[in-house]
């Protein structure tokens, strides 16, 4: 991640202002959409005064990008370490896809602004998001050519179909549980989910 404008080094991810415009930005991003959004409902969200923001970011777009770049590092670090702590390939999907539904679920504001961005035709964070979306297809890939190996996935079946198959199912249940407006638990709908994707991918009994 890029040093924030004005910000001496050795404060580097350790400013708290820096974070707290952050997560402002994510809140008021969330609530009023990225275009109708202002630097100054970001400050007074962030409880800073509006010159204090381009002490750190060039603009609202640069906000975005460090955003997303924040979260990429973050999130992939435990969607890692989730993934790690399983053995065969459908516990290492179970603990990823999990994860996943959890990250979005204690955190709604950067669930409603990532699937936002992440569906619009042309994408104010467009780099970070193909990082987000290369990073995570490069688990489902790994994953799903273990299980292949393992014999508990079909080997008949390309792995880009499969990685696009499981990222369509949970990419629609996020979906479901934000226009729902939160009202159940999403990261319920983990194992089912994954109950589903074996049953249709997994190998056939002889």
């Amino acid at each position: 991640m890029s040093i924030p404008q004005g910000v001496p080094i050795s404060a580097k991810g350790k400013n708290d202002k820096y974070h707290r415009i952050l997560e402002a930005a994510v809140k008021v991003f969330a609530k009023f959409g990225f275009h109708e959004s202002t630097i100054s409902q970001i400050a007074r969200e962030a409880g800073v005064a509006d010159g204090t923001i381009y002490l750190y970011f060039k603009n609202k777009d640069d906000i975005l990008v460090h955003f997303f770049n924040f979260k990429t590092r973050q999130v992939f670090t435990r969607f890692r370490e989730e993934v790690g702590q399983a053995i065969n390939a459908v516990d290492k999907l179970r603990n990823l896809v999990r994860r996943h539904l959890e990250e979005f679920q204690k955190d709604r504001y950067m669930a409603v602004l990532y699937q936002a961005e992440t569906h619009r035709i042309r994408r104010q964070a467009e780099t970070q998001i193909r990082e987000m979306s290369k990073l995570y297809l490069d688990l489902i890939s790994a994953i799903v050519e273990q299980g292949q190996q393992e014999g508990l996935i079909r080997k008949d079946l390309y792995v880009g179909l499969v990685k696009r198959y499981i990222i369509g199912g949970v990419d629609e249940v996020i979906n479901t549980w934000l226009h729902s407006d939160g009202q159940y638990d999403l990261v319920s709908m983990a194992d089912p989910l994954v109950d589903l994707f074996i049953q249709g991918i997994g190998a056939r009994n002889p």
